[in-house]
């Protein structure tokens, strides 16, 4: 079990790894247009639909560019692709869980101090302790309201350099 977490999480490694150097930290805006801040570019990996979906319509009504992805892998080439300003990541996910995901984006320099918040249906402490353990910075309990999503957006997003 362990050989194959290692085996997934150095392919998505390779994933961010490979990438040709277009997109990453040099190329995020810093969210201010002409004076007047601009939504977020937001990245949402949860395998359940109805949690994409809900984030999605949430952070559109609060005016944010919404980006989805429906696990590990899939995330970690739309950061690639896409260089999201946040990342909401689901903790229970199949191929590569949520822990895995937040860590291998924070060990890519380029995407390092993009702010990782966890997504979970548990209240844990040790989950929330796990989580900051991999570099997330915050954490939300599922269900979520469109406030706290909304507020986690306006807390993390100007922390991005």
């Amino acid at each position: 079990m362990e050989s194959l977490m290692s085996s997934a999480s150095a392919r998505a490694d390779a994933m961010l790894d490979g990438a040709n150097g277009t997109a990453g930290a040099a190329g995020i805006a810093d969210g201010v247009v002409g004076g007047i801040v601009a939504g977020a570019k937001v990245l949402v990996i949860d395998d359940s639909n109805t949690i994409r979906r809900s984030a999605e319509i949430f952070l559109r009504q609060g005016g944010h560019e919404v980006l989805l992805a429906e696990d590990g892998f899939d995330a970690l080439a739309k950061v690639n692709d896409h260089g999201p300003e946040l990342i909401f990541c689901d903790i229970l996910m199949p191929r590569l869980d949520g822990y895995q995901t937040c860590a291998i984006i924070k060990r890519n320099p380029r995407f390092a101090h993009v702010p990782v918040i966890m997504l979970s249906s548990k209240d844990g402490l040790f989950d929330k302790a796990r989580g900051r353990m991999v570099g997330s910075q915050d954490y939300l309990t599922k269900p979520f309201t469109k406030e706290q999503l909304l507020r986690a957006v306006e807390t993390y997003r100007c922390k991005t350099p």
